[in-house]
């Protein structure tokens, strides 16, 4: 039996996700309502979300080796009261350019790739509440294939002693 690829790999590795990155922010650049969260981003922005996304998805450890991981990821968000409008905004913006540059639109790869946007967005504007004191010390998230629900999940065994 062939192993399952990582989302990674399915997604077409890091130049899809690069090319998806810098789409994407091209497209919030041009967004009234996005622009000023990231008018000022360092112009390496959106190969540096590749390589998060390339991480998250089963990819290499470049996020981690090369800018610190969840915890930098954390920082970045930290004060910028993210709205809701702006996060359903950035999602959505997200998936246009996942058309936009090809990337796969079987079922299984888009719930995966939306679920995870959907939790990590969340994520953001509750770390970006003012206050908003989030643990830096949690890891790299990693997201998978979804199992649809029709399928068995894989039974649990404890040792007995």
């Amino acid at each position: 039996m062939d192993s399952v690829p990582t989302l990674y790999d399915w997604a077409g590795g890091r130049p899809a996700l690069v090319r998806l990155t810098e789409t994407f922010y091209a497209k919030v650049l041009a967004d009234e309502l996005l622009e000023p969260l990231f008018r000022d981003m360092d112009p390496g922005h959106p190969r540096h979300v590749a390589d998060w996304l390339g991480e998250v998805f089963g990819g290499p450890p470049v996020y981690s080796t090369e800018r610190g991981g969840h915890r930098h990821m954390v920082g970045r968000h930290l004060g910028r009261a993210i709205t809701e409008q702006q996060r359903r905004r950035w999602v959505t913006l997200l998936l246009d350019a996942a058309d936009d540059v090809d990337l796969p639109s079987d079922p299984e790869f888009r719930a995966a790739f939306a679920g995870y946007l959907e939790w990590g967005s969340r994520l953001a504007v509750l770390f970006s509440r003012p206050g908003a004191e989030p643990a830096t010390d949690e890891p790299m998230p990693k997201w998978d294939w979804p199992l649809p629900p029709w399928q068995a999940q894989p039974k649990k065994t404890s040792a007995s002693s």
